[in-house]
């Protein structure tokens, strides 16, 4: 097997990160007509396709995604290693890998993740986001430390591991206020007909919140699904639908999207579960991590919920209904 060409593989480093061969020309200081002969010859030896077309610009293969993720890993080990030439004085960093499952909302996983940042032991972080097959998979092959997902590990999946609960919160119901304005009625009858943003297929409340609305008889007009959560808070913001997002939130979320509470579903609870290689929590950051989720994101007595309108809930104030538990379960095949 050759050897791997680590000039390529900064080459195409660089017009991933750059979108297309021009910038990155500038970047390198080559010629588009190099950069792409380069291209070539290193797609040719790996066997795979990169990159393609899409539009104007280049869009990364799912190959091309997998080899960006090791070659930004790769760079940023180089940078610390010429600090650390640099410096000699200078403590290695301890690196923590973190996988976010998109159905997790940021603002949640950013709370969980931070305290890991304020350990005494110097820390390298490094956040990587997508679907939750694709990140257990790289905890699999030790290329994550952690994964943080709204469900415990599938079971049908091929990989050890361990779901460690981190916390749950009930729902809220959320909408823009000129939005909310036009719906008639108290919650939760104001939810028949009005336009609603789902979460998609993914995330693991989906199919809960869709007998919750059965079981009602409420048929809101779904006008979009969505996998990624901020996306989703985001058409909520300009007033495309109503929403939901975790009670333990509700605070947050009404002053960063500019959106107001209209309800509260307290017999559905989204979950957190921080999944591991490890039967029991030893790295210092993933302790970290669970000790904040007990403390502070789902406390008992905390919580950032913002109230309900009391013309529309007046029975149901919005309020943080939240538990933590640190048993864990294992998922295994």
């Amino acid at each position: 097997m050759p050897a791997l060409n680590y000039k390529h593989l900064r080459y195409f480093w660089m017009v991933a990160r750059c979108g297309a061969i021009a910038r990155a020309g500038e970047q390198l200081h080559l010629t588009p007509q190099a950069i792409s002969g380069q291209l070539r010859e290193f797609e040719e030896s790996l066997g795979v396709e990169l990159l393609r077309r899409a539009g104007r610009g280049l869009e990364l293969t799912e190959a091309g995604r997998r080899i960006l993720s090791y070659a930004e890993e790769i760079f940023a080990l180089g940078d610390e290693l010429l600090e650390v030439a640099r410096d000699q004085t200078a403590r290695k960093s301890l690196r923590f890998t973190v996988g976010v499952a998109d159905s997790v909302a940021k603002s949640v996983a950013h709370r969980l993740v931070e305290p890991a940042l304020l350990l005494p032991e110097a820390l390298r972080l490094v956040c990587r986001e997508g679907r939750l097959t694709a990140l257990l998979a790289d905890l699999a092959v030790h290329r994550l430390d952690l994964v943080i997902a709204d469900r415990p590990m599938p079971a049908n999946l091929n990989v050890r591991g361990y779901s460690h609960l981190l916390g749950e919160s009930d729902l809220t119901v959320f909408g823009a206020p000129a939005l909310v304005a036009t719906l008639p009625g108290i919650f939760p009858d104001l939810l028949n007909g009005a336009p609603f943003l789902m979460p998609g297929d993914d995330v693991a409340i989906r199919s809960r919140l869709e007998q919750w609305l059965d079981a009602r008889r409420l048929y809101p007009r779904v006008v979009g699904e969505f996998d990624d959560s901020a996306l989703l808070k985001a058409f909520g913001q300009e007033g495309a639908g109503l929403f939901v997002a975790p009670t333990a939130i509700a605070g947050y979320v009404a002053a960063q999207y500019r959106v107001i509470a209209v309800g509260r579903i307290d017999s559905i609870s989204e979950q957190l579960f921080a999944i591991t290689t490890e039967r029991r929590l030893s790295h210092p950051a993933i302790v970290a991590i669970s000790e904040a989720a007990r403390d502070h994101v789902f406390a008992p007595s905390g919580g950032e919920a913002s109230p309900a309108v009391p013309r529309r809930n007046p029975g149901n104030p919005a309020g943080t209904r939240t538990r933590a538990r640190s048993r864990s379960t294992t998922g295994t095949a």
